[in-house]
């Protein structure tokens, strides 16, 4: 009989990739997915170890899952990825219920892992995290019509407050040629939207070719015959050149919203926190980058209560996103990571950046608002990725909105799922759009 598992996989899409990587790995060896481990021969949990928020989830989730294992209601226990890495020397004396750990240059093992733990046996492994990215095929989980394609692993950016560099190692592009063959793949099954991601993708090819190639890549993917919409996560703005803006602007599968962390626009912050970049390059940017590329989304990423951050600096902030009128906007309080350079910096309190946080959302609501309401009554085209239970509407993304962190729009009418559909919206609310086809 097979032997069953779970796969849980936490944090970002890029650890999404591995896991839909170890899944492929996983069923060639003969293993079943099942979709709860209760009653599984055993569990693989894919960690996040990013910010303390997902170390606490991934923590939690062990523990969990531990407890149906001394239940007698589970086999074994494998954890993999950050979590891993960040606490290889001490992860497994913290959570002696783990049967088996992989680092993130190790997810190529999780067979001998699972292996080992079926048989009764332990497993270590911690592999090179700056050797070249495992070229390993996936098992596609995310939504109809749409996949993540991962076009290099690691970083080198250093940012003050960020330990990626550390846990996920130096930054690695995979060759152009591996990248294609695996989009021509997805685009053969079916897959018209690639959401094309890294650390930082505006940095692509530079490793290996010395010259940023991301412009070059696109207008590669955007010749695959299926592929209808790339969607371009994470640009870092101090790496944008006249080619990559003239490519977003001219290249009509490249949809126009532009995932674009700035973290802050205070220069003493931004320099503090080993940004490159002043507050007034970011504007001119952003300035350049609507004029070039008409109806543009912008969606960034910023951090409250960052070291030095005080009543000035945020208020400056504040000003920027009036100014700036972001369409889409995500803000973390900070969290000051051990290890990390940040952490040793005097900073506002946990409450105060928490606060400031709220405020930063109260000041996006009406914009977030008056963007949405500029849809009503017009078509939009839809990529149809389910259905909805509640309301038995079907449900779907348009450009503006990217998966997991971004609105849908709700609609009915005669579409199919992982098809496009022409929508015409009627309506907002709670932030979602509601349509009907023609």
């Amino acid at each position: 009989m097979k032997k069953r598992f779970a796969m849980i996989s936490l944090g970002c899409a890029k650890n999404l990739v591995n896991s839909e990587q170890m899944l492929f790995l996983l069923d060639e060896a003969g293993y079943t997915l099942v979709p709860e481990a209760d009653g599984a021969d055993f569990a693989v949990v894919n960690t996040c170890g990013f910010i303390d928020a997902a170390k606490t989830e991934a923590i939690d989730t062990i523990l969990s899952l531990a407890e149906l294992k001394k239940e007698g209601r589970l086999g074994g226990l494998i954890v993999t990825g950050c979590l891993t890495e960040r606490y290889q020397d001490s992860i497994l004396q913290e959570l002696p219920e783990i049967d088996a750990v992989l680092g993130v240059g190790s997810f190529g093992d999780i067979v001998a892992a699972a292996d080992s733990v079926c048989a009764g046996n332990a497993l270590s492994r911690f592999g090179d995290k700056n050797a070249p990215v495992d070229e390993i095929p996936r098992v596609v989980s995310t939504g109809a019509g749409w996949a993540y394609l991962r076009i290099a692993e690691g970083c080198n950016n250093c940012c003050a407050f960020c330990a990626i560099p550390a846990i996920r190692g130096r930054y690695r592009s995979r060759p152009v040629e591996h990248i294609l063959e695996e989009a021509r793949e997805l685009a053969a099954r079916g897959v018209k939207e690639l959401i094309v991601i890294a650390q930082d993708i505006t940095r692509y090819g530079s490793d290996l070719y010395g010259r940023r190639s991301l412009a070059r890549l696109c207008r590669e993917l955007a010749q695959i015959e299926g592929v209808e919409w790339i969607r371009l996560h994470y640009l870092y703005p101090d790496q944008f050149d006249d080619e990559l803006i003239d490519e977003i602007a001219q290249n009509d599968k490249i949809v126009k919203y532009l995932d674009i962390p700035i973290q802050h626009i205070n220069d003493a912050i931004l320099k503090r926190m080993n940004r490159r970049g002043t507050g007034a390059e970011i504007r001119a940017l952003f300035r350049d980058l609507r004029r070039r590329i008409p109806g543009l989304v912008l969606r960034t990423s910023l951090i409250a209560g960052l070291p030095g951050e005080d009543e000035a600096a945020f208020e400056e902030l504040c000003a920027f996103l009036k100014e700036a009128r972001i369409e889409r906007v995500g803000v973390f309080p900070f969290s000051p990571e051990e290890g990390t350079p940040a952490a040793a910096m005097e900073h506002p309190d946990a409450e105060t950046a928490q606060r400031r946080a709220e405020l930063i959302m109260q000041l996006q609501a009406p914009i977030m608002d008056d963007f949405l309401q500029s849809f009503v009554g017009k078509p939009l085209r839809v990529l149809h990725e389910g259905e909805d239970a509640d309301s038995g509407l079907h449900t779907g993304r348009s450009y503006a909105d990217s998966p997991d962190i971004d609105g849908l729009v709700l609609f009915s009418g005669d579409s199919r799922e992982g098809e496009f559909a022409e929508v015409i919206i009627d309506a907002v609310e709670d932030g979602l759009l509601y349509g009907h086809t023609d």
